[in-house]
């Protein structure tokens, strides 16, 4: 058997990273089943070259959500034969570690972020203490490690002295060729943020600013701040000038469409705990892959990329110095934006999910062979 078994505490449909990993090994011979839990506004899921399970609760959130979910997670693994166990985050961690330690078999722990370190937890001292035992518990004990970026690897290494692999939340190149860079900021594109709407993500800030921006926001996604957002933007006036839209939950391939057709997108992060400092965010890559210039904080793995790629504008997080940027690449500076979706096509050619996915498929052949070759040996 080389069956791959992964947990996430996310909806399967929007959840893009995990639909490249295990559509990845899936078509790579291997067998895969990705758990996820059912929200109440849950829509059927969408077709997958893997196997696909939700877990409903009757909790959506907060510590008893947790308990609920982690007691329904282990008594589904329970039931469940595989060769490779894979928890992502730390969220789902327990009851995979302790289904692959009944069985003897390896268990991965997939890090999307360094979870005792974001906001929502270094605010809570008790339930920060709970997740760092967590921590301590599993991923010293995991076959394998890997996160998506070099600087949180390089924290993982340094706690718990052991190696931490690292594969990047890179966008599959859809399309070798786009059309060629514009000259200028298009007109009728739009600033795009595409994400969690949660604490953290420099989204009040970018609110201040619109008033002064010419030009229309759009955001994608919805969370914790949904409804102290949208009532920012009434309060300044946002809604009902249109300058600011909110689109809700989009799924991914009418995302990469809405992508493709923004003039900027949004990846700002306030420094609140390593994981937001450290972090390497997807939507990094999916602006980057439609050819679209955009704003990023100082942040080291973002910085990196940008001092050897040139795609983005870095700003500080004040409405001011969002509202200046912005207009300089949708008004005043037509060169400068057409010098960042240059560079943004040459990028993607280099930065792709086709290239990541074989350090991952190395990763998983040194646990187990896909069944396809354990068929013919």
């Amino acid at each position: 058997m080389s069956l791959v078994l992964f947990t996430v505490t996310t909806d399967l449909n929007y959840d893009q990273r995990m639909q490249r990993i295990c559509g990845s090994l899936a078509r790579n011979g291997y067998e895969v089943l990705l758990v996820g839990r059912a929200l109440p506004n849950s829509l059927p899921l969408d077709q997958q070259p893997y196997r696909q399970h939700r877990l409903p609760c009757w909790l959506t959130k907060g510590k008893l959500f947790y308990v609920e979910f982690n007691l329904r997670l282990l008594l589904f693994l329970l039931g469940q034969r595989a060769a490779i166990w894979c928890a992502i985050d730390l969220d789902t961690a327990v009851p995979v570690w302790l289904r692959a330690k009944l069985g003897r078999q390896p268990f991965v722990y997939d890090a999307h972020e360094l979870f005792t370190e974001v906001p929502e937890v270094i605010k809570r001292p008790m339930v920060r203490r709970i997740w760092q035992l967590v921590e301590r518990l599993v991923v010293p004990h995991a076959a394998l490690a890997y996160t998506v970026g070099p600087a949180l690897a390089q924290v993982f290494e340094q706690r718990y002295g052991r190696s931490v692999e690292v594969i990047r939340n890179i966008s599959r190149l859809v399309k070798a060729e786009l059309p060629p860079a514009p000259l200028a900021a298009p007109s009728g594109g739009y600033i795009l943020y595409q994400g969690v709407l949660n604490v953290g993500r420099g989204l009040e800030a970018l609110l201040e600013a619109m008033p002064q921006v010419d030009g229309r926001l759009v955001l994608c996604g919805e969370g914790d701040l949904s409804v102290a957002l949208r009532e920012q933007a009434d309060k300044l006036g946002l809604l009902a000038s249109g300058k600011v839209e909110f689109w809700g939950y989009v799924r991914p391939e009418e995302l990469r469409a809405i992508t493709q057709q923004a003039a900027i997108g949004i990846m700002l992060l306030e420094p609140q705990g390593l994981s937001y400092y450290y972090s390497l965010a997807n939507k990094f890559f999916d602006y980057l892959h439609a050819g679209v210039p955009q704003l990023i904080v100082d942040f080291p793995e973002y910085r990196r990329l940008n001092d050897q790629y040139e795609v983005a504008e870095v700003v500080a997080l004040t409405p001011e110095a969002i509202a200046a940027a912005l207009n300089r690449l949708l008004r005043d500076e037509p060169g400068r934006y057409h010098q960042l979706a240059e560079n943004c096509r040459r990028a993607r050619l280099e930065l792709n999910w086709q290239r990541e996915e074989q350090h991952l498929l190395h990763l998983y052949a040194t646990l187990a062979q896909p069944a396809s070759v354990s068929a013919s040996a």
